[in-house]
């Protein structure tokens, strides 16, 4: 088994619901199972600043799936939630993203672990934290560090609990 860490956000019609929405995927696929989720944040908008503001979340997950196959069990959940590829970094229902899965590093067309811009990402580095207070496992680096060099802007402020969304 592996764990793997995925990183959720959404920002077009409810992308709180939709981040629920892949919650309940993650906990109910037989192929996983879903070990933790952090608290839930609003971050502003990355990249392609003309749109509104993220909901983002992280999830821890174990499974025997290859890393192919967890990212497209992950983009099955995003279609679900409707999600259109139209402008890089643009907004979106739902997007998923492999982090990291332990031990793994990959560098393929499709996917790349970790991922290549994990570290420079307070949207992700937040909500991740939350599952890896301590020391991170490898590949990744230790997210205290990362958080700590990472520029105030985007900003990102917590909603709610694992519990509230």
């Amino acid at each position: 088994m592996n764990r793997a860490f995925l990183s959720l956000g959404g920002n077009l019609g409810d992308a709180r619901a939709w981040l629920t929405l892949a919650a309940d995927r993650l906990a109910s696929a037989p192929e996983l199972r879903l070990l933790a989720r952090s608290a839930l944040y609003r971050s502003e908008p990355w990249g392609y600043t003309e749109q509104p503001w993220f909901y983002n979340a992280a999830a821890a997950v174990e499974t025997e799936l290859p890393p192919l196959e967890l990212l497209k069990f992950c983009q099955s959940i995003e279609r679900e939630a409707g999600r259109e590829r139209r402008i890089p970094w643009g907004p979106r229902t739902l997007d998923i993203d492999i982090v990291s899965m332990d031990g793994v590093v990959l560098d393929t067309p499709e996917l790349t672990l970790p991922h290549p811009r994990y570290a420079e990402r307070r949207f992700v580095l937040q909500p991740l934290s939350d599952l890896l207070p301590g020391p991170a496992p490898p590949p990744l680096r230790d997210i205290g560090t990362l958080l700590a060099l990472c520029p105030p802007s985007p900003r990102v402020e917590r909603v709610c609990s694992p519990e509230d969304w």
